[in-house]
């Protein structure tokens, strides 16, 4: 499908507010996309169908999954706003006729991460984090450069952000979530980063 199509598509599948961020996302996947040298029109169209599935009513997401077999851990379903990625790909392949395995991974897990995600993986997590409309996490302005100097030092500091946020909040952490914070941190510690930077300064 053409990306005016598929942009037609979503117009009427989103709300305002969604569509914007949508759009947000795959410019900003875009960009890093060329910036660190991979296939753009790939990260342009993971973005714009990364929250394909977004809208659609928590109570319709578990239903769907259920007729289409696929699974949903415990805390999805008490936590149905995740189900979204996993639902994502199913519209993404079905709705959008997309079959590149790299793009419905990055759908995929464009919300918890997971450990050693390709650099695509990580432009649409980055993007969905970093993108213009955003302006409630803390520290954007830092993400925002990270995500252009070291994407790995960036997506240690989204998920480290993220837990401590969920923390605050005593909210329930996804065990993924924490599984890819657990490597991210280990792999720039092994990369020869400082512990007390990494702990104090990001």
């Amino acid at each position: 499908m053409e990306v005016k199509n598929i942009k037609k598509e979503l117009k009427d599948m989103l709300d305002k507010s969604r569509y914007e961020h949508t759009i947000g996302v795959s410019d900003t996947a875009a960009c890093l996309a060329m910036a660190y040298g991979i296939d753009v029109n790939k990260a342009y169209l993971a973005g714009l169908l990364h929250d394909c599935a977004k809208c659609i009513d928590d109570k319709k997401k578990i239903k769907e999954c259920k007729e289409n077999n696929i699974n949903l851990s415990e805390y999805e379903i008490k936590n149905p706003s995740l189900i979204h990625s996993k639902l994502g790909v199913f519209y993404a392949k079905n709705k959008f006729n997309i079959s590149d395995e790299e793009i419905l991974s990055a759908i995929c897990f464009h919300t918890t991460g997971k450990p050693n995600m390709t650099l695509l993986e990580q432009i649409i997590f980055v993007s969905d984090y970093i993108e213009p409309l955003r302006d409630k996490a803390p520290d954007l302005d830092l993400i925002r450069a990270l995500a252009f100097a070291d994407i790995d030092v960036c997506t240690y500091k989204i998920l480290k952000d993220t837990l401590e946020c969920l923390e605050n909040k005593e909210n329930v952490i996804d065990e993924q979530t924490k599984i890819t914070y657990d490597f991210y941190k280990k792999k720039l510690l092994d990369g020869g980063y400082d512990e007390e930077y990494i702990k104090n300064c990001l």
